[in-house]
């Protein structure tokens, strides 16, 4: 007889049944033992039984009340194929290599012109420069993708223009946070490639008429190794492959014009080459400078001026005033040729403070003249006094006759002067003295009568008079400087 599972021996009895316990023949302690042990086999026997790990996660059964959908574009069979088959062409040489030139399309976007330095002779730039080809190598079948984007990665594998800038001295691409590089590729081929760059390029500028000057800076872009019959460079869209940001502005010039032009570049060693241009056309703003340099260097030279209306005996003012100014001048010149470069021709800004610098010198050495006429009219005028106290009036001597200058005059002239004595005839020096300072005297009354005298002698005069040299100063140096600044600004404005 088969005992049914999970049925204990303790729990019942069959009678008559051999080898079958009875249970009203055993001890108690005795069934109480087997009636645990058997309450333990059937709990053990109801509990789940557990797997055995194998390495993989136990994945839940799902739920009939939540269901999943899953998604479709994370599910991958098998090795998913490049639609790019790179490593099936070599890049090494550029499309259809053999053949005719492969043309190249440029445009650019200018971002900012960052700085003019004018003691450098360059200019900073930042630009998104763009190239377009068509690389059958590149052409992938597709129906719904328009155009596949890769960054900088891509670059380093295939073949692109080795466009360089002629003339730069510093360019780079700018890296932040990754390469701002990008490539386009479209399913017939065709490529676009753009590059966001900061280049400082040569300029050549004229300062022959700075700071009423305007500046035309060039940035050139050439093929490296390509000549034109392998890589012909082209403006995309002719004047419109050109944009610029309606910010840019820069503080001391005005941008008045940007626009490209293209011709070949020709080396000896190697051949012809495309080269395009970008031209852009800078006017330098003059308020600044009007400021710093130009109302100094009048306020300056009408300083000077207030000299003349100093009295001619204050020679601590009159001299002080005149070196200030001069060195005020030098110190102008010297501040504006220093932020300027060292050329070998005459800037405007240099011609008008170099003519300022001379009216202001031509001050000082007109009070010097006068000091020292002073010196030599006060030197003559003391003689004469000194004469007149050793010898008497001749108050009495009316109508005295004109007599020459050389002391060419007779005996009988000189004795009779003034109807004198007989008692006062002199000998023949005290005579010719006396005479001289009778003419000294009366120089004045009888030049007043004279008629007929040469321009010469008025100009002598003139000179003398210092009184005269303030009074026509006064006049001909404002007069002068004036005239000079309407020659200046009508040729150089």
């Amino acid at each position: 007889m088969v005992q049914p599972r999970g049925v204990c021996p303790a729990a019942g009895y069959w009678r008559g049944a051999p080898g079958v316990i009875d249970s009203h023949r055993m001890p108690y302690f005795t069934r109480l033992i087997l009636f645990l042990f058997c309450l333990t086999a059937l709990v053990d026997s109801r509990k789940p039984k557990r797997r055995r790990w194998t390495g993989q996660p136990e994945m839940p059964k799902p739920s009939h009340l939540y269901k999943k959908n899953l998604d479709a574009t994370k599910i991958h069979k098998g090795k998913p194929q490049p639609l790019l088959r790179v490593e099936d062409h070599d890049f090494s040489m550029r499309p259809a290599f053999g053949g005719p030139a492969i043309p190249v399309g440029v445009d650019v976007q200018v971002e900012s012109l960052d700085s003019i330095s004018e003691v450098d002779m360059d200019f900073t730039m930042t630009l998104y420069l763009r190239h377009y080809w068509k690389d059958e190598r590149l052409a992938f079948p597709s129906n719904n993708n328009k155009s596949m984007t890769f960054d900088g990665r891509l670059v380093k594998k295939i073949w692109v223009p080795d466009v360089f800038f002629v003339h730069s001295k510093r360019s780079f691409t700018h890296d932040t946070t990754t390469d701002n590089i990008m490539l386009r590729v479209f399913p017939d081929g065709h490529v676009l490639y753009s590059m966001r760059i900061t280049v400082t390029a040569m300029c050549n500028m004229d300062f022959s008429h700075f700071p009423l000057d305007s500046q035309t800076c060039s940035l050139e872009l050439e093929s490296y190794a390509y000549t034109d019959e392998d890589l012909m460079l082209y403006w995309k869209n002719g004047d419109e492959s050109l944009k610029t940001d309606e910010k840019i502005s820069l503080s001391q010039f005005l941008i008045q014009k940007f626009h490209t032009t293209s011709r070949l570049a020709f080396y000896s060693s190697t051949g012809w080459y495309n080269r395009l241009y970008i031209n852009f056309t800078l006017r330098r703003h003059i308020f600044f400078f009007l400021l710093q340099t130009y109302f100094p260097a009048t306020l300056m030279v009408m300083l000077s001026w207030v000299s003349f209306w100093i009295d001619r005996r204050a020679v601590p003012a009159r001299v002080s005033l005149g070196i200030t100014t001069v060195l005020t001048m030098s110190t102008i010149i010297t501040g504006v040729n220093a932020s300027m470069p060292r050329v070998s021709y005459i800037k405007a800004v240099d011609i008008y403070l170099w003519v300022s610098f001379v009216f202001v010198f031509l001050s000082v050495l007109e009070y010097a003249a006068v000091n020292y006429l002073t010196t030599v009219q006060e030197r003559k005028e003391r003689k004469l006094r000194e004469k007149a106290r050793q010898f008497p009036c001749m108050c009495g001597m009316l109508h005295s006759r004109t007599m020459m200058l050389d002391g060419s005059y007779t005996e009988s002239e000189a004795n009779s002067l003034a109807g004198y004595p007989r008692s006062h005839i002199l000998t023949e020096e005290e005579r010719q003295d006396k005479i001289v300072v009778h003419l000294a005297l009366s120089n004045e009354s009888n030049s007043s009568r004279k008629k007929g005298l040469l321009k010469g002698h008025v100009g002598l005069r003139i000179f003398q008079n210092t009184h005269a040299i303030d009074k026509y100063s006064r006049l001909i140096f404002p007069a002068s400087y004036i005239f000079f600044n309407l020659i200046y600004w009508s040729v150089f404005s």
